[in-house]
């Protein structure tokens, strides 16, 4: 598949001018049934305290932050059994629940993934957590991981 990626590579950037941007690895988000708990067991791991935890009531979550490096590790609790989180904790328990990567433009991302055969969970972009707009492909397009595209909302 990594000629014909390259092809579509290519044609993306001569229909838009615009070169496919995924910069990093923006964190790893972490399913855990306390966000005291976690931010403990995370802080004595890490040796360093959360940077921000945050309600995300459009996601029935509350989220904090560990900053490691350029990168970061978000734990996520369920305030409820109606979000993803909570009926993923339902299903599997505490664990990864998603990679995020940090995208340039993420319009552009979702238009030109999906171009590429991958189900998105979202069509278009809506706000999350630390100042980002995010959106999700479908696992069943990613080898079984939950990917987040997220940008920040400043751009």
């Amino acid at each position: 598949m990594g000629k014909w990626v390259a092809i579509a590579v290519g044609f993306c950037r001569y229909l838009t001018g615009k070169i496919p941007v995924i910069n990093k690895i923006e964190h790893l988000g972490i399913a855990v049934s306390s966000i005291e708990d976690g931010n403990q067991l995370f802080a004595d791991l890490l040796g360093t305290q959360p940077y921000k935890e945050e309600r995300v009531e459009s996601e029935h979550v509350i989220t904090s932050f560990f900053q490691l490096g350029e990168s970061k590790i978000e734990l996520l609790e369920a305030v409820d059994g109606q979000g993803a989180i909570g009926k993923f904790m339902e299903k599997r328990g505490a664990g990864i629940h998603h990679i995020a990567l940090d995208v340039t433009d993420i319009e552009f991302e979702l238009d030109r993934l999906q171009n590429l055969g991958f189900v998105l969970l979202h069509q278009t972009p809506k706000p999350g957590a630390d100042g980002k707009k995010i959106a999700f492909l479908h696992p069943k397009s990613t080898a079984g991981v939950l990917i987040e595209l997220c940008e920040d909302m400043e751009k």
